[in-house]
């Protein structure tokens, strides 16, 4: 049987007491660490309904680091928590630079008929040789961010980075080359008639729609046809995440309401281009406090955000949460 720390038992986890006795060593852990916050969780507890929304979505987003210290040491992976809230710090400026300085700068920069005309395995090379290192996202992130500490002594480096991302993100050859990554890709407006990306063929007189290859996958069992994503991909999506419940909307888990509409009937929500009611997550996840504290690299912390409202998170999968 696993031991676990502060004299619990793996089998105290599936039994009333043993959750009162983790809650409390829990509970004496955040006093030790922080009294004021101990007394405010303590207080929310006590009267849960005085806490406003926005006020609740602060006190779980202070509470995410402890939470990943106690459970690190509750089961002993302390070591192993730090190295993966390390990676999430170490990946950060790949999705500061996408936002800063590709999104902005580059392609402000360097529109798409101007990117057509650059060479980028050309670039591609000029950048490693001043990265004296491989290329890669995160070393062009690592490279950018410190040449723009001092623009006008980095500023071929800088043009040359420029020139690449505004190649990569809008040319046909760029984006076939940045396919595997998330620095060089940029949002985009979608045509909801026209999800698929299909290829037309009216060679015999009639027209014939085929998917592209590169997205055809073939299905083997009853398993998904994807395997989801990597770290830099969640994070990459929790960065694109604007945060709103720091202004009190909380769209994906609330949902998109009209303007002026305060209720919660069908008719207060917005309608995507099907008709469907844009009502939000029917648990009202904190999905914008999640990716907060995803980005912040606190990977329990995180977890925890979401099991407060859907505890049965792991079995709607990738696909639903």
């Amino acid at each position: 049987m696993l031991n676990l720390a502060h004299g619990l038992s793996f089998n105290d986890l599936y039994h009333r007491d043993g959750l009162l006795a983790l809650d409390a060593a829990f509970l004496q852990a955040l006093a030790a660490a922080d009294a004021t916050l101990h007394q405010q969780l303590t207080a929310a507890r006590a009267n849960p309904d005085a806490l406003a929304a926005k006020q609740e979505s602060e006190l779980l987003i202070v509470l995410a680091p402890h939470v990943d210290d106690f459970v690190a040491g509750l089961f002993g992976i302390v070591k192993e928590v730090r190295s993966l809230s390390a990676r999430h710090n170490e990946l950060a400026p790949i999705f500061s630079c996408k936002r800063l300085f590709v999104q902005r700068k580059a392609l402000h920069k360097y529109k798409a008929d101007a990117a057509a005309a650059f060479d980028g395995s050309t670039l591609k090379n000029q950048l490693a040789a001043k990265f004296g290192e491989a290329f890669s996202e995160l070393a062009f992130a690592q490279h950018v961010t410190r040449w723009l500490e001092a623009e006008e002594a980095n500023a071929e480096a800088i043009d040359f980075a420029q020139r690449y991302a505004a190649w990569a993100v809008q040319t046909p050859d760029g984006k076939h080359a940045s396919a595997g990554g998330v620095l060089f890709k940029a949002p985009h407006k979608l045509d909801v008639q026209n999800l698929v990306p299909l290829d037309t063929d009216e060679a015999r007189g009639f027209k014939i729609f085929r998917g592209k290859p590169e997205h055809l996958r073939h299905r083997e069992g009853f398993k998904l046809t994807d395997r989801g994503t990597d770290l830099v991909g969640a994070l990459d999506q929790a960065h694109y995440c604007i945060w709103c419940h720091e202004q009190g909307k909380d769209s994906c888990s609330k949902g998109l309401k009209e303007k002026g509409a305060s209720g919660k009937g069908v008719a207060s929500f917005k309608k995507s281009p099907f008709g469907v009611t844009l009502a939000g997550c029917p648990l009202e996840e904190k999905i914008s406090e999640f990716h907060k504290v995803k980005t912040e690299g606190h990977v329990i912390g995180a977890l925890a955000v979401i099991i407060v409202d859907n505890p049965m998170l792991a079995a709607t999968g990738h696909r639903i949460c």
